[in-house]
């Protein structure tokens, strides 16, 4: 790649933390890396998984740690073994960890590096597209329990996140949709037309909206309706589809189903009309994602599965859409939570 085009990488600042770091993303930037570890920084810990292949030019000294695949892999077992191989090889608080992969990796290495030591240094390199848009970005890092996702965690920023697009090359169809799933969410936050921009831009653009969401309510306080909390909009179904396992289905897939059963619940409680129902299912379709629960779903089995959802404060807590713009929910009435179920399953 010509340095010219990599050096028109676009760069987004994002302010949390009490300090800032470059979010960078383009063609070939993973050849910053280096020089976003920091000069102080001793020794790397390199977390991945098989079959990521993203060749990376370390100067720095470096080992490998590889970890596993799919959800099973997002534990707080995982995180011990990062942990006491880090201690084995003789990693210290002076030292870094470099997190390359897709959501999964950047969660789990991340909240590793939150808690070895006290905290180390992390910079995530993003390889997919969720990761680039969403997971790598923002300093929430954290490990499934079985009764849920995301349950155990920290916030910890990275030092710096490198969104190197030669990598979406080879990305898999799945996955490329389970991206789309958050861009799509970013859609209603915002009212952007995402689909228009070119794709360098377009994740760049959803970088800065969730800097800007970050940067206002870093940890999500849960007091602000309106803060970082908003970003988990049509999260709360997709985590209990995705905690149920039976469902074949990647995690964008399922923010945008949450995304549409979000509407249905919203004008459930008059929150919106008819007409802003059939649009969030438009957008949802135009960006290729499925609009229609998965065949076999037990609505019970996913209400009580929601009433555990990490954002829950009073009772079945949702980010809805409203006449203000989306905002958190609480306290809302299981019954109309199960009959906007109903009505997903019946209109998509």
């Amino acid at each position: 790649m010509a340095g010219g085009e990599r050096v028109a990488a676009h760069t987004v600042t994002v302010h949390a933390g009490g300090s800032t770091y470059p979010v960078v993303v383009g063609s070939g930037v993973r050849d910053r890396l280096d020089g976003l570890v920091g000069p102080s920084v001793r020794r790397v810990a390199v977390v991945t998984q098989a079959g990521i292949g993203l060749d990376l030019d370390i100067d720095h000294d470096h080992e490998v740690f590889t970890i596993g695949d799919g959800e099973t892999a997002k534990s707080l077992a995982t995180v011990e073994d990062l942990c006491r191989s880090w201690s084995r090889w003789g990693l210290t608080r002076a030292d870094g960890v470099v997190a390359v992969g897709g959501g999964l990796v950047t969660d789990v290495a991340g909240f590793a590096a939150a808690v070895y030591h006290r905290g180390v240094a992390v910079v995530h390199v993003a390889t997919t597209l969720l990761a680039m848009v969403d997971a790598a970005i923002g300093g929430k890092t954290g490990v499934n329990l079985p009764e849920g996702k995301n349950l155990v965690g920290a916030f910890w920023q990275p030092r710096a996140v490198l969104c190197d697009t030669d990598a979406l090359a080879t990305l898999p169809e799945r996955e490329r949709l389970s991206g789309m799933g958050e861009m799509a969410k970013y859609h209603f936050l915002t009212g952007e037309d995402l689909l228009a921009l070119p794709l360098e831009e377009r994740i760049a653009a959803c970088v800065r909206i969730k800097a800007e969401v970050v940067a206002a309510d870093e940890r999500e306080d849960v007091t602000n309706t309106r803060g970082r909390a908003t970003l988990n909009y049509g999260h709360t179904l997709a985590h209990a589809l995705e905690t149920a396992g039976r469902y074949d289905l990647r995690h964008g897939e399922a923010v945008a189903v949450g995304l549409v059963y979000a509407a249905h619940l919203a004008h459930r409680l008059g929150r919106i009309d008819r007409s802003r129902v059939d649009q969030h299912r438009d957008v949802v379709a135009s960006y290729g994602l499925r609009t229609v629960l998965p065949e076999g779903v037990e609505p019970g089995e996913l209400l009580a599965l929601m009433a555990r959802d990490k954002k829950a404060v009073v009772g079945l807590t949702f980010a809805l859409d409203g006449p203000g713009g989306v905002e958190v929910v609480t306290g809302v009435d299981p019954d109309d939570a199960a009959a906007a179920l109903d009505a997903l399953a019946g209109l998509g």
